[in-house]
């Protein structure tokens, strides 16, 4: 019997073991069983607040995914420097490694996108693609101030050197953070200077030439990475299950209306409709669609790198010429208020990228649209507001009567094809067929007296 107890206690212990251990096992057979997750956002155009919101909107997506990699497939001609530090920031902090890939064949990663380039956690490219050409471009009229060579002081005002020297800094500083070329990052910026994929990789500038993403995951494989905080990170991609995603209709929004044209002319015209509504009450539709315009415009410009003396010149630029509508001065608020609202329009958007402002023609054509507009439309909607009234209690006062019948001062009257009783104001003898003035309504009396010619 004490054999048979050891032997109940020993099998007991040993069936409590192997549930124990089944959990794990499987836990770890479904690890393995389970595939990595690569996702891919195709990510194309000016490097702008649109890009930077749906940058930082996708890394988020892929976290909570469990993706083991983000790849940026990025095809850019570079953009606003603000928007592409807010990209860069968000790499840094993700926890997501991320690699970013130029590609397909013809594409770039010009000015802002080399930055972004060498923040990234894994830098790749496709064969046929290049990069560079990371100076600060000032918009001014003598155009890019460009440095030929590192080591000769910067040309142009010491604006354009400052800009070069920070930019210099921060591309040698990402590019030290993950150990690629720091000497090409600086002549990038310092001389424009531009590589093919295949001498970006031979500059130990990029990482990777991959054909496709198959063979960028397979070639990522293994690959330690440094992540935030100093901790490091080994890829897992081989085999990755790839999950493609491409801008939603909330990037295609904010990609339209962030545009600096069709953000000064949302505001135009949302300051248009609602001058029109207090002109002339009761509209409604102007006064709807000019409040929602103009709060897209404000939208727009709120994430915009503005000058805000533009925006002021703008303001400035619109009143004036509503004022000329509505207290003519022969001119003068009209001409300058258009002067005012072209030179604020071509200074609103403070961008070191000459592409990514407000374009003069449209400049041009909104200010000419809006002398227009608000100096002879609104004159008109002024002048019809100042005719005589032709209806209601108004018109009869106004109005010629002809009297259809009278006894002892009182009769009828025909007054705007109506018959009305009628009153006399006096002592004044009126007979069939006199003409009256209207003095007075009381209901549906009216005090009358002669009309004299």
């Amino acid at each position: 019997m004490p054999v048979l107890k050891k032997f109940f206690y020993a099998l007991c212990l040993f069936t409590g073991l192997m549930l124990f251990m089944a959990p794990l096992h499987a836990e770890s057979k479904k690890d393995d069983d389970v595939k990595p997750l690569a996702y891919v956002l195709q990510v194309k155009g000016v490097v702008s607040p649109a890009m930077r919101d749906l940058v930082s909107r996708h890394l988020i997506y892929a976290s909570e995914r469990g993706a083991n990699i983000m790849i940026l497939q990025l095809h850019t001609p570079g953009g606003l420097y603000n928007s592409m530090q807010e990209i860069i920031q968000d790499i840094l902090d993700s926890s997501v490694p991320v690699a970013t890939y130029v590609a397909p064949a013809g594409s770039h990663a010009a000015s802002a996108g080399t930055y972004i380039l060498y923040a990234s956690h894994i830098a790749a490219m496709a064969p046929s693609t290049n990069l560079g050409a990371a100076t600060p471009v000032q918009m001014n009229d003598s155009g890019p101030q460009k440095q030929q060579d590192k080591d000769v002081p910067t040309q142009g005002s010491p604006m354009d050197q400052k800009m070069v020297n920070d930019a210099s800094a921060y591309i040698r500083s990402l590019a030290e953070m993950r150990g690629r070329n720091a000497e090409w990052a600086e002549r990038a910026v310092r001389s424009a200077e531009s590589l093919t994929a295949t001498e970006a990789l031979s500059k130990k500038v990029i990482d990777i030439i991959a054909d496709d993403i198959p063979t960028l995951l397979d070639q990522m494989d293994g690959r330690t990475v440094k992540m935030k905080e100093g901790k490091t990170m080994k890829l897992k991609t081989r085999g990755a299950v790839v999950e493609t995603v491409v801008p939603d209709w909330r990037h295609k929004l904010l990609e339209v209306i962030t545009h600096p044209n069709v953000a000064l002319l949302l505001m135009s015209l949302g300051f248009y409709g609602l001058v029109y509504e207090f002109a002339n009450p009761g509209a409604l539709l102007p006064g709807i669609v000019g409040a929602i315009c103009l709060l897209l415009g404000l939208f727009a410009l709120n994430i915009l790198p503005i000058n805000y003396a533009g925006l002021a010149l703008i303001f400035i630029g619109l009143a004036l010429m509503a004022g000329e509508a509505l207290t003519p001065s022969f001119g003068i608020m009209g001409i300058g208020g258009a002067v005012a609202f072209f030179a604020g329009a071509m200074m609103l958007i403070d961008s070191d990228t000459p592409d990514y402002g407000v374009d003069i023609l449209v400049a041009g054509s909104i200010t000419f649209v809006s002398v227009a507009f608000l100096s002879i439309i609104l004159a008109f909607v002024l002048k019809a507001q100042r005719r005589p009234k032709t209806t209601g209690v108004e018109e009869l006062t106004t109005a010629i009567g002809e009297i259809m019948s009278w006894s002892q001062g009182q009769g009828q009257v025909r007054v705007t094809g109506e018959v009305w009783k009628a009153i006399s104001s006096g002592e004044a003898i009126l007979q069939k067929g006199d003409k009256v003035r209207i003095l007075a309504i009381d209901g549906l009396t009216l005090t009358v007296e002669e009309h004299k010619e």
